[in-house]
């Protein structure tokens, strides 16, 4: 057998992707909210209502303030949440589902309710 050389391999990272696979619904959305984080925070704001920045991170101790400053980031900048600023001393800050946000919510209910049920088979070794 022999070794593969790191030539081979880097040209199998760097294959081409299939064109089909840029446009296609289930990979692009997906990815904007698909990861654990996300769906963690749009759970919390469905399930509790408007939350400040530490309100999240208690409920969420395990994400870090770093990481949940990104995924919040990124769940406004594709309209699945909104951040209100209040002029205040010091500055309130809350989040909350918008309307896209909340029409998304019965799928990740949907989502939920699975995961609930089928928690223990998909957990075993």
């Amino acid at each position: 057998m022999q070794p593969i050389s790191i030539h081979m391999h880097m040209r199998k990272i760097n294959k081409e992707v299939d064109p089909q696979y840029l446009n296609c619904p289930i990979r692009n959305v997906i990815d904007k909210f698909g990861d654990k984080w996300s769906l963690l925070v749009l759970y919390q704001l469905h399930d509790k209502g408007t939350l400040r920045f530490n309100e999240l991170h208690r409920e969420m101790a395990d994400c870090s303030q770093k990481m949940l400053s990104q995924t919040l980031k990124r769940l406004e900048q594709i309209g699945l949440i909104s951040r209100q600023v209040y002029p205040e001393v010091p500055p309130r800050v809350e989040y909350s589902l918008t309307a896209r946000g909340q029409s998304l919510m019965p799928h990740v209910s949907a989502l939920i309710g699975w995961a609930l049920e089928h928690f223990e088979e998909m957990n075993k070794e």
